[in-house]
């Protein structure tokens, strides 16, 4: 856990070194014959696969990007989420079933299952608020990333477009327009199967696609995860890059066990035969989404116009048992996290050059609206089978109708003051209303023996207001350097929102909308057309951080927080086949006040915060009949306890004294190991449009945890106090896929 020191150091190096590299780079540039003899061919023939060249005089800041579709396609990636890991320093992994959201993991971050990275796909909001299992649940195992084309991301509370849940990170997947008609047949060890088809054909004045996938998984698990799903896409679109529109209807449906992290005791002890066990094989899960969405966009007079609207229905139940006997010694502590939710809205936009006399203006302006109506809760249950709430303590059950309202509008001013300084400037005001109705009013209000009764039910509004900008000087065509700052936010769960405002302690209640603020510094720099370098020194203060409660698998709002740290990001285009590309993401994260967190275990580390994330990657392209990808994933080490047990946590959380208490095994600071991981992927095209592929994922067989928690159950036999333990979701084992496919027409 080190401090600020390094973390300075190694950005002073890095920024001397950008400086100088870019004094070399006006030469290489203006000297084209060593340019056009670095290697054989045209420079037509060098692209940097990401795009990262071209936002050179157009980007805002160091922190967002563009992933093109090539990359896309070429990364190595076992599960749909980890599309995402095109985006530098973002790591998607998962703590329990296929069927589940995935734990996302970025700048200091745990962001657990999307709670501070905004994400959209193809124009609808993906994350959900006031959700059963996580706030701003993001689930993509509806996406299919043969459809995706083009990614882009953003990081900071520094764009006026991002909102809710962005503060972090945002990232945006578009899907195309057309594919070549294909079949593709996908088997695997760990019991994989999967097939996926697809096609586009001229209908009218536009083209009609269409997309299905089957997909079966067990998992390495001793109880197998059996996850069966089921994916359709159908889509229309007409027009260009200037002007059209696309509707598509999505439709997607799962069915899976979990096997969640388990206790390492259970383990040691030989209450499962290995790390891939479980302990309650009827964990599991089923989800059901159906979607349809709008996007429209148009140059109207000398400006561009864009357009989204979107109908979502989410159905979710996921069956958990976290803590084991805890709670309930006789049945078990497994609940049923439901919900059933239907959201819907839209957003626009204009962008029009507004000159100021001679100096060259673009004001662009924005609004968004969301509808979420939801039927949201939890409730114990055992082998699946309701149980009754009454049996349990009042807070262990929830049952909730919830109506939700989110408006915002935005306006941004890019202003080119000369030919080498510009300013983006922006404001943003946000406005959320919900209303909950707490079915188990009576259950709740319920006090004595020691419980506070409170209530779900109430109404609360909030407008939050969200200056940004950006100053950016280019002193070089190659070379460019960013100022920035703003504000941002993540909403919280209105559950939780209502109930501190119920339980009156004194204390300042949860606010609705959680303020980030941010700065950070960047530099860009293309010192060769064969190379792009990027490098952000960031801070990120937090009004409410986001603590994730593993003894119930949900959110909570807790202290503020503090994070800063850098990234450095590289591309290299290596020759016409092959392209190199490395990111790297140093982190400090605490909380600015000691937390209780509920172990006997005080102090300011952030639980499963990452110390550093990173990538390294190879993509092969255009040799001959092969193409591959080579990739890396980092994830640092992390702090599992908020700090050393103390007694007078310990007093708090247990009435007793650390030496006493279920956390007695583990008195001083608990960490966490993340991991390092290969992946390939190789493809060889066969004549007539057959082609055949294979993937080998965790290469190099690497025995780690994919995730790893600090928190108390109890085991049969144990105290009734439960005992602290590690918490462990294992790190698949290598794992190879084969796919044999036939494109037709090519």
């Amino acid at each position: 856990m080190k401090g600020s020191t390094t973390h300075a150091a190694i950005a002073s190096t890095l920024l001397i070194g950008v400086a100088c590299s870019s004094a070399q780079a006006d030469q290489s540039l203006t000297t084209s014959t060593d340019t056009a003899n670095f290697w054989p061919g045209s420079l037509q023939e060098i692209t940097v696969t990401a795009q990262r060249l071209e936002l050179l005089g157009t980007a805002d800041t160091a922190s967002e990007g563009v992933v093109d579709d090539q990359e896309l396609q070429l990364a190595p990636q076992y599960r749909p989420g980890q599309l995402l890991e095109t985006v530098p320093g973002l790591i998607v992994t998962l703590h329990s079933g296929e069927g589940k959201a995935n734990q996302y993991l970025m700048r200091g971050y745990n962001l657990d299952h999307g709670t501070d990275l905004e994400t959209y796909v193809d124009g609808m909001p993906i994350n959900q608020p006031t959700h059963a299992h996580g706030q701003g649940y993001t689930d993509l195992n509806f996406m299919i990333p043969e459809l995706a084309d083009q990614l882009t991301y953003t990081k900071g509370p520094y764009y006026a477009h991002v909102g809710d849940f962005g503060a972090v990170g945002s990232v945006r997947v578009n899907y195309r327009d057309t594919i070549d008609d294909q079949v593709a047949a996908t088997v695997g060890t760990l019991g994989f199967q999967r097939i996926f088809s697809a096609g586009s054909q001229s209908l009218g004045n536009g083209n009609l696609l269409a997309a299905v996938e089957v997909q079966h998984y067990d998992g390495p698990f001793v109880t197998p995860d059996d996850a069966r799903k089921e994916n359709f896409v159908l889509r229309y679109s007409q027009g260009d890059d200037k002007s059209g529109y696309s509707v598509t209807a999505m439709l997607y449906h799962q069915l899976w066990t979990n096997t969640t992290d388990i206790p390492i005791r259970a383990v040691t002890e030989g209450l499962v035969p290995d790390r891939f066990g479980t302990l309650n094989p009827t964990d599991g899960g089923r989800a059901w989404r159906s979607s349809l969405s709008f996007n429209d966009h148009a140059m109207i007079g000398e400006g561009q116009w864009t357009a989204s609207a979107f109908f979502i229905d989410n159905q979710l139940h996921l069956w958990n048992d976290f803590t084991q006997f805890l709670v309930d010694p006789v049945h078990g502590d497994q609940e049923d996290q439901f919900e059933n939710r239907r959201a819907f809205g839209g957003q626009a936009s204009y962008t029009l050059p507004v000159p100021f006399g001679p100096i060259p203006n673009v004001i662009s302006v924005g609004a968004l609206t969301r509808d979420d109506i939801l039927y949201v809760g939890r409730l114990p249950s055992e082998a699946r089978v309701p149980l009754p709430a009454a049996d349990d303590p009042p807070s262990f059950s929830n049952e909730d109708q919830v109506y939700l309202f989110a408006g915002a509008a935005w306006v941004q001013a890019t202003t080119r003051w000369t030919s080498n300084f510009r300013s983006v400037l922006g404001f943003r005001a946000d406005y959320q209303h919900g209303t909950d109705i707490d079915y188990l009013a009576a259950l709740h209000e319920q006090s004595g023996s020691g419980y506070t009764g409170y209530s779900n039910s109430g109404t609360v509004r909030q407008v939050l207001p969200q200056p940004k900008g950006s100053l950016i000087y280019t002193p070089l065509d190659t070379l460019e350097f960013y100022l920035s700052a703003g504000r941002g936010f993540h909403s919280a769960d209105i559950r939780g929102v209502n109930q501190d405002t119920s339980v009156d302690l004194g204390l300042p209640h949860t606010a609705l909308l959680a303020k980030q603020e941010g700065q950070e510094i960047g530099v860009r720099a293309a010192p060769r057309p064969n190379l792009a370098l990027t490098f952000a020194y960031y801070n990120l203060w937090q009004q409410s951080e986001t603590i994730i409660d593993p003894d119930v698998g949900q959110d909570t709002a807790g202290p503020p927080s503090r994070r800063y740290g850098y990234e450095i990001n590289l591309t290299y285009q290596i020759n016409r086949y092959l392209e190199f590309y490395g990111s790297y993401s140093g982190d400090h994260t605490h909380f600015t006040r000691p937390f209780d967190d509920g172990t006997g275990h005080l102090g300011e580390y952030i639980t499963d915060a990452p110390l550093a994330t990173g990538a390294l990657a190879l993509y092969l392209t255009n040799l001959g009949p092969w193409s591959a990808g080579l990739n890396y994933r980092y994830l640092g080490n992390y702090p599992l306890s908020s700090g050393p047990c103390l007694n007078s946590a310990a007093e708090h959380d247990f009435g007793t004294t650390c030496a006493d208490s279920p956390t007695k095994g583990a008195l001083g600071q608990v960490d966490g190991k993340g991991f390092g991981e290969w992946n390939l992927d190789a493809h060889y095209a066969f004549p007539q449009g057959w082609s055949a592929s294979v993937g080998i994922y965790n290469l190099f067989n690497a025995h780690a945890a994919a995730a790893e928690f600090w928190y108390v159950d109890r085991l049969p036999g144990e105290p009734a106090a439960g005992v602290a333990d590690v918490h462990e979701h294992p790190l698949e084992p290598m794992m190879a896929r084969f796919t044999i496919s036939r494109r037709f027409g090519a």
